[in-house]
């Protein structure tokens, strides 16, 4: 079996090499992801076969993500499998993207059945669109903007630095407090997931390489993003939250966040939103900004043997 280990600070930069070679566009494919979310998806990593090898669990069972890097993807695919059987377990990966579930299926015939995972697809927007917020369609977002601009003049945004971070995690638990049965008990189940790794994110912030930015009333903090380059072209928002009840706040830490990667990183062509979880309010508000693609999100569980 592969020594597959729960993944550990020291790892990032080997991890990072081999993800940056995959050049994925999906949130899953990054340090963060795995670090930040491990107490809930049991992630566990290895090098196979000059790839990096991801296990975990989750809704489907034990799984694997494709796994990202260089040489023989075939040779990769095969190890995962075989460690599946020597496990005991059916061979499944979960996450592929459309891309990567057409290059299995060619590479590998017949080999798999897939289903698709609508809950998990990821929201792609052009950064261009959601830092000027152009025409009709985003008419209502401009108009909640200027809303708040009109009640709260002196707001203001700014770099989250190390010195921010304790007022972003007390703003996160005030938002907890002021959300609670906000999404019923399966949407409070998901929160209690997205908080633990939030906590993660900031605990580490730096040692993980993450950026952000936050909105200022009064001096307070009310709204608040962190998120970091996936690829040259893409930008993934891991984290954003702001007090509901104060209208505009989210479309304007989206705007002012969006402008602000647009300025440091200009290559970057996307912002990942990453999937709404099945979350009705949350795929609501993410529809809102018309995404201009979605990052498909498939399981697939072999089917035959593959050599």
């Amino acid at each position: 079996m592969i020594e597959f280990h729960t993944p550990e600070l020291n790892d990032k930069p080997w991890v990072d090499k081999l993800l940056a070679q995959g050049e994925a566009w999906g949130c899953e494919y990054s340090f963060t992801n795995l670090y930040t979310w491990q107490k809930t998806y049991q992630f566990q990593i290895a090098p196979v076969e000059g790839h990096l090898g991801v296990r975990l669990w989750g809704g489907l069972g034990h799984s694997y993500l494709y796994p990202a890097g260089s040489g023989s993807i075939e040779a990769a695919i095969a190890a995962l499998g075989r460690d599946a059987a020597e496990r005991g377990e059916d061979f499944r990966m979960v996450c592929l993207s459309g891309e990567q579930r057409e290059d299995l299926e060619r590479r590998f015939p017949g080999g798999f059945d897939f289903v698709a995972d609508r809950d998990s697809f990821d929201y792609l927007y052009d950064i261009q669109r959601l830092a000027d917020l152009p025409g009709k369609k985003l008419h209502n977002k401009r108009n909640h903007i200027s809303a708040l601009e009109r009640q709260f003049p002196g707001w203001t945004f700014e770099e989250i630095t190390p010195a921010c971070l304790e007022e972003c995690l007390r703003m996160d638990e005030e938002w907890r407090r002021r959300s609670q049965g906000r999404e019923g008990a399966e949407g409070e189940l998901t929160l209690d997931s997205e908080d633990a790794a939030l906590h993660t994110a900031i605990e580490h912030f730096q040692a993980l390489g993450l950026e952000g930015g936050l909105i200022r009333v009064y001096g307070e903090v009310v709204a608040f993003t962190m998120g970091e380059p996936l690829n040259p072209w893409c930008y993934d928002v891991r984290f954003e939250k702001a007090y509901n009840e104060l209208r505009g706040a989210y479309p304007l830490i989206n705007r002012e966040f969006a402008r602000w990667v647009r300025k440091k990183h200009p290559d970057i062509q996307f912002l990942n939103r990453e999937d709404d979880m099945g979350v009705p309010g949350l795929r609501k508000a993410k529809e809102s900004y018309y995404p201009d693609r979605m990052v498909e999100n498939h399981s697939a569980i072999q089917r035959k043997p593959l050599f």
